[in-house]
């Protein structure tokens, strides 16, 4: 078995599935892949299943109905975590935003930290093919979220990242509720407060090349609110009390 899991959580991604699995693991030969589909009416769950009964590197995991972002990466996480080889967990869109030759790098950037963040703003903006509108609101609820919560991370709410498994083994998972971009917002934010190192990695982003975007005003509400309610629920600290244990900062200054 391969050390790490690239998640990719599927509802009508049938031109992506195919094309983006490929590209994923000839980018990355120690990666396997995991389809999380929300029963997608367009039949992807079924070509996932053809996919991975062609090939071993990929698995697919279906659930009964759409339930959201939020939920399908944490029943990845949990599918993850149940099997011990994985050592690396990664996130990552369907839809060819997410560029799969970064997959690498993220996973190269985890040997020296817990958690790394592609980030499209680091040093820069790369974002390609976004209108001026998105990308001022994009840019605008960055600094929003940076600005409430404390979090040090020039993309907050970007959702391709690379977990080392003992960051997802010590997050409480069923107290993650949140589901849209707020779920990028909260999943950070508490490996930040339990004291995880974090980077971020810097990466070009792509508006997506099939299909439909899945952005709605609800998922915007949800994400304003939750900075609020994420600073609430750590009593107001705008940073972490101390480094984690399991983190391979602690592991250093332990060395």
């Amino acid at each position: 078995m391969s050390d790490t899991l690239v998640i990719i959580p599927t509802y009508n991604e049938k031109e992506n599935a195919e094309p983006v699995a490929k590209a994923v693991l000839a980018a990355c030969p120690e990666a396997e892949l995991l389809f999380v589909d929300d029963n997608s009416p367009d039949g992807t769950g079924q070509l996932a299943d053809q996919l991975a009964a062609a090939n071993p590197r990929i698995h697919v995991l279906h659930r009964q109905q759409k339930q959201g972002l939020g939920r399908a990466y944490l029943a990845g996480f949990r599918w993850a975590l149940e099997r011990p080889d994985y050592r690396f967990i990664m996130e990552m869109d369907a839809d060819f935003s997410h560029d799969p030759k970064a997959v690498p790098q993220l996973r190269a950037a985890a040997q020296n930290a817990d958690l790394v963040l592609g980030s499209r703003y680091v040093g820069g903006i790369r974002v390609v093919n976004w209108p001026l509108k998105r990308l001022i609101l994009s840019t605008g609820a960055a600094l929003y979220v940076r600005l409430i919560t404390g979090m040090p991370f020039t993309d907050p709410t970007g959702g391709f990242k690379c977990f080392r498994r003992e960051v997802l083994a010590a997050i409480n998972l069923d107290g993650i509720h949140s589901n849209g971009y707020s779920f990028q917002i909260e999943i950070r934010h508490t490996a930040w407060h339990l004291g995880f190192r974090i980077v971020e990695s810097p990466i070009v982003f792509e508006e997506r090349r099939e299909g439909q975007s899945k952005m709605s005003g609800g998922i915007v509400n949800e994400a304003l609110w939750m900075t609020w309610k994420l600073l609430s629920r750590c009593g107001y600290r705008r940073h972490p009390r101390t480094v984690h244990p399991q983190s391979v900062a602690a592991g250093k200054a332990a060395g």
